[in-house]
């Protein structure tokens, strides 16, 4: 027979959830804990409180401390920020070479023919252009009313004004969906093949959702780990530690802290992102940044010095 999996936890006051952290162990003074607790929710700092656990059971480690779970905390929450800053330059460049490129090849209204898109099954490709007309619908973009408003005729937007209603899912549908002639000029303008490329983009959207929705990224495993440049070719991407291991593991935020490196050195060489990125390493040196992926010198590797 098997047991009862009910989910039988009720509701506890933020002085009751306080106690109860205090009583695993948890060194804090009481009130600060309360404050705590009550501007970021009992399950949000379960998160940062686990890697503190005496697994398997709830009591925490020696010395375990708010201020080392706070710190950790915040230090997420700055780095998810400066990861959408540079998602969100990644995404606006790709978007503006895709639809250039494609429009190049196949005219302003080439979206609205499924043969342009070979590589998207032909659902697929139903899927993609009823989102795009729903998202043409609900727009409320001066733009959209402008176009339509003057051009009578026309049903549906040119690709270079739909595509400012793509969500970045959908921009990943309608690059996946684009033949070779338009991926290898997509790719020849970023210096990488175009289906690491679409690898690297994937990843990126799924840590760009999980810093969207404020969850915590850096010590996570990716559902999405990007694929490595060819390793003859790339060898700095596949260094290896005495251990025999990659210096970078895949599966962590770590390797996405490096390809927006690399690819903002081609699509914003002057920016200083990679700068606010140390310095907020910097004011945390206690973090443990093997979780996150990261070698010990990651500052100095060939990969972020670019």
């Amino acid at each position: 027979m098997s047991e009862n999996t009910s989910y039988l936890k009720g509701h506890l006051s933020f002085e009751e959830q306080a106690d109860q952290l205090i009583a695993r162990g948890l060194e804090s003074d009481r009130e600060e804990l309360i404050k705590r607790l009550s501007a970021v929710s009992y399950y949000r700092l379960s998160g940062y409180l686990y890697p503190f656990r005496e697994l398997p059971g709830d009591q925490f480690k020696p010395g375990s401390t708010l201020t080392s779970v706070w710190e950790r905390y915040c230090f997420d929450r700055r780095l998810r920020v400066l990861f959408l800053d540079a998602i969100e330059r990644i995404e606006v460049a790709v978007r503006t070479q895709l639809v250039y490129h494609f429009s190049a090849v196949h005219g302003a209204f080439g979206h609205c023919d499924e043969k342009n898109l070979p590589n998207l099954k032909i659902q697929e490709y139903i899927d993609w252009r009823s989102g795009l007309l729903t998202e043409t619908q609900r727009s409320k973009e001066p733009f959209k009313q402008h176009f339509f408003k003057k051009y009578t005729e026309e049903q549906n937007l040119p690709i270079w004004m739909v595509s400012e209603l793509m969500s970045m899912g959908s921009l990943l549908t309608f690059m996946k969906g684009s033949g070779a002639p338009v991926l290898s000029r997509i790719g020849s303008s970023f210096d990488i093949p175009d289906t690491l490329l679409l690898s690297w983009l994937r990843s990126l959207y799924s840590a760009r959702n999980i810093c969207a929705h404020h969850c915590r990224l850096w010590n996570r495993e990716l559902g999405y780990p990007p694929s490595l440049p060819n390793k003859n070719k790339f060898p700095d991407w596949h260094q290896k530690t005495e251990e025999g291991k990659n210096v970078f593991n895949n599966s962590r935020c770590g390797i996405i802290l490096m390809i927006c490196r690399r690819m903002l050195s081609t699509i914003a060489p002057s920016s200083h992102w990679h700068e606010r990125v140390e310095e907020l390493f910097a004011q945390y040196p206690t973090l443990p940044i093997t979780d996150m992926g990261l070698p010990f010198d990651w500052k100095n590797h060939p990969l972020w010095k670019k």
